[in-house]
Order: C-alpha cells, then sequence, then structure tokens
C-alpha cells in the first residue's frame, strides 16, 4: 500500500514537473514570437528611396485638399493608351494626370473619370508637420520623378499619428516607348482615414485606397490593392497585411512594384514577408509542444 502510493507520488510529481515545463516552453516561445516581431518592426529599414537627387525638388506648400498646378514628368508615360508628360500632385495621397483632385474621402478606383496612380489616397493634412516634396530625379540612371507624402498626419491636424510614403515613377522607354515603372515604396503607416471621412484619431471611418485607374471602368484599367477600403489592414500593427511588411514585384518589403507596358500595367499578387513564415514556425512550436505533452501524458 505503501508502495503504491509512493510510486502514484512520483507520477503526480513528474506529471506536475511536465506541466511546468510545457508552461514555460509555451511562455518562452510566445516571448521568443513577441521579441521577434518587435524585432520585424525594429528593422524596417524602410522602402522609401531617401538618396534621390532632385533637379529640383519643389514643395507643394502645406495644404488641406490641395494640389500643384501641371509639372513637368520629364519623360512620356503611356498610361492606358495616352501619353503624359505632365501630370498635378495631389496632397491627399495620388497624382492625376488629366485634372488635379481636391476629393478627400477615398472613392473606388473603378470608374473615377479621373487618371489616378494612388500610393495611399486618403486625407492627407500638412497644414502641421510635413509638407509634400516633388521632383525630377534618376533611379538607375534613368529618367525617374518622385512625390514624398513624408511624415504626413491626417485631418483635421491630426499629427499624433503620422505615415511615410512615396510614388516614383521611372522612364522604361528603353523597352519601348511610352513604357514607364512605377513604385509604391512605404515606410511608416499609423493612420488610415482623417475625422471628414469618419476616421477618429486617424483609425477607422473609410481607409484608404491603393492603387490606379484610368477613369473608364473598362475591365484591366484599374486596380486596388487587396487591404484596400479595410479598416486596419494597412497599418503597420497589422503584423499579416501591413503594407510595410509586404512586397509587389521586389525585394523589399514596403516596396510594390507596377510596369507599364504598351498602354497597359501588368500586377501580381503581393509577396508576404517573412512574418508570416514566422507566425507560422511559432503555430509548429506550439503545435510540437503540444505534441511532446500529448505523449507524454499518454506514456504515463
Amino acid at each position: 500500500m505503501i508502495a503504491i502510493k509512493s510510486e502514484n507520488l512520483v507520477k503526480s510529481l513528474t506529471t506536475a514537473r511536465l506541466r511546468i515545463g510545457v508552461r514555460a516552453a509555451c511562455v518562452s516561445l510566445a516571448t521568443l514570437t513577441m521579441v521577434t516581431v518587435a524585432s520585424v518592426q525594429a528593422a524596417h529599414a524602410g522602402a522609401m528611396r531617401r538618396d534621390l537627387t532632385y533637379t529640383p525638388q519643389q514643395t507643394l506648400p502645406g495644404n488641406d485638399d490641395g494640389s500643384t498646378g501641371r509639372v513637368d514628368l520629364g519623360f512620356t508615360a503611356n498610361f492606358f493608351g495616352l501619353n503624359f508628360n505632365q501630370l498635378y500632385v495631389n496632397n491627399n495621397g495620388n497624382i492625376t494626370f488629366d485634372r488635379a483632385l481636391s476629393t478627400f474621402t477615398p472613392f473606388g478606383l473603378t470608374s473615377t473619370a479621373s487618371q489616378i496612380i494612388a500610393p495611399f489616397f486618403g486625407d492627407v493634412d500638412t497644414r502641421s508637420g510635413n509638407p509634400v516634396t516633388y521632383g525630377s530625379t534618376t533611379v538607375d540612371g534613368r529618367q525617374a520623378f518622385a512625390v514624398n507624402w513624408d511624415n504626413v498626419g491626417y485631418f483635421s491636424y491630426g499629427t499624433n499619428r503620422t505615415n511615410s510614403f512615396q510614388l516614383v515613377m521611372v522612364d522604361r522607354s528603353d523597352t519601348g516607348a511610352g513604357n514607364f515603372d512605377f513604385e509604391f515604396n512605404f515606410d511608416r503607416v499609423q493612420w488610415e482615414a482623417g475625422s471628414a471621412s469618419g476616421g477618429v484619431n486617424g483609425l477607422g471611418g473609410s481607409p484608404a485606397r491603393v492603387g490606379f485607374s484610368n477613369g473608364t471602368g473598362a475591365p484591366g484599367s484599374f486596380f486596388e490593392l487587396a487591404g484596400s477600403a479595410v479598416n486596419g489592414a494597412f497599418l503597420d500593427s497589422n503584423l499579416t497585411t501591413g503594407l510595410i511588411y509586404n512586397r509587389l514585384n521586389s525585394d523589399v518589403n514596403g516596396r510594390y512594384v507596377f510596369s507599364a507596358r504598351n498602354g497597359s500595367i501588368q500586377t501580381e499578387v503581393p509577396e508576404p514577408s517573412s512574418i508570416i513564415a514566422l507566425f507560422t514556425l511559432g503555430a509548429l512550436g506550439v503545435n510540437a509542444i503540444r505534441k511532446g505533452r500529448k505523449e507524454s501524458t499518454v506514456s504515463n
């Protein structure tokens, strides 16, 4: 009788130690995952091209819903069969070819009646903080044009959260007349909508849209990045679909590259960054621990 009780005591102590070990392992894995995710966020170097030399760099003075007049692109861009060598830089996260655009609440980029390229179409307010800058430059020896929305806030005068993103258009007439590439580059996305678009402290409401359109609504003439108009999808706080963690036709997280060839634009599904692999690894680790625990329990 005493022997049986002693054996049960040993089993109880062994099981208790195993459970403590499993819990510690789970805590360690969770801590490792959180630390690694934090490290990924901290290590994000950013996709914006900050070493560009402009000839010259120009500034759109701080404003709400304003635009430049027509500015020279520096080369000819064939955008869905129409050739442009000038464009408008609009404060609200986009450029247009045919007319200035003051609209602040982002609309669907299907039938817009406007020829638009929008790295982050939302209600940018630069009356506080940094203004939008733009100008002609070169990328890899090719003529280019870049627009920088760097540390910009949201309507109205919101600067508690700021976004940093960039549009870079690159002449690729070496592959055919009017051909060009364009990049959406993101360093930081902390807000998604201004208060006039239903946002509260930059969040919620009618969130930003990312994409382009020739304004007709014809099939193949428009594109929106998955996550457009979805609350929280593009934010840095979203480690799965946040813009800075993903990429398209690029090996740089936060960079989305499109190629305009013969008047049409090639698109592909964005590639997830290693952050998803990290979560998969974390899930596998947890499952392995659970499996080990189950096997240990059965063996006892």
